[in-house]
């Protein structure tokens, strides 16, 4: 084996642009009559600590309250917001049969496909995912969109938020089958936020012998020719807090493969 690839899932597998983004979005305006941008949802996410959407939708709403004299105590819930924003999401039971969901999850663009997945492993890497996203979202995607077979997974409740790396540390240990360290192989970490690139910084300090490797792309949103600029600073904000290389794409991976094991060596 030659490294453990991690993946993010939201907007590095599939684009949430029209999903989990336009969620917090309607469940903000839900609550605050105040529709926010994606520039403000960025933003707020760029902060590195609202991997979380229904606490960004919540801090969103507070800050919105706070900024026109409102009091920051009639904020509602985290179960209140919870409830607004699976409806608009899921559109149904998240733990229910996904055919019969009619939320925003139904109109996600995948990044990737199943082959993408394929040429990792016959170039010798082991693949896995770190995500925010309820599991049954994740699931949803990883299992019956891309057809993959027991996808190794780290979602949302099953270890703190990002950028706390103890998820990410436990599925790269259990798929090295061993010890974190020097005579490991080479570990990378995709995603496209602050969280996901201070992740990797977080890890390093807890094992710092370890072939960490940051990787970072901007959200599907930023690649319009309307968005350049905004694309550019959204890259050099991930470079900034430490990403060690920035992708165009999630399948421009395949051609950075030889590169991974001398980022830090």
């Amino acid at each position: 084996m030659k490294g453990v690839l991690l993946f993010d899932i939201d907007g590095v597998i599939r684009d949430v642009s029209g999903s989990y983004r336009l969620a917090i979005q309607e469940t903000v305006a839900h609550f605050s009559k105040w529709r926010p941008t994606l520039e403000n949802i960025d933003n707020l996410k760029s902060e590195g600590c609202w991997n979380n959407d229904w606490q960004a939708s919540q801090e969103l709403i507070k800050r919105h309250q706070e900024g026109i004299g409102g009091l920051s105590d009639c904020t509602p819930s985290l179960k209140e917001i919870e409830k607004v924003f699976s409806g608009f999401y899921f559109g149904g039971n998240p733990d229910g049969d996904s055919n019969n969901w009619k939320g925003f999850i139904k109109n996600e663009p995948l990044l990737v496909d199943q082959t993408f997945f394929r040429q990792l492993v016959l170039h010798g890497y082991k693949y896995g995912f770190v995500s925010g996203a309820e599991a049954p979202s994740a699931k949803f995607v990883l299992e019956k969109r891309l057809n993959l077979k027991d996808p190794p997974l780290i979602a949302m409740g099953d270890a703190p938020d990002k950028p706390d790396p103890k998820g990410f540390l436990l599925l790269a240990s259990e798929l090295i089958e061993g010890a974190l360290g020097l005579e490991a192989p080479v570990i990378a970490y995709l995603g496209d936020t602050i969280a996901d690139v201070l992740t990797i910084q977080r890890a390093r300090k807890e094992v710092s012998d370890q072939n960490f490797v940051s990787l970072a792309v901007a959200p599907p949103h930023l690649h319009g020719k309307e968005n350049q600029v905004a694309r550019l600073q959204y890259e050099n904000d991930l470079r900034g807090k430490g990403a060690d290389i920035i992708l165009q794409n999630t399948t421009e991976l395949l051609s950075h493969l030889m590169d991974l094991r001398s980022v830090h060596i």
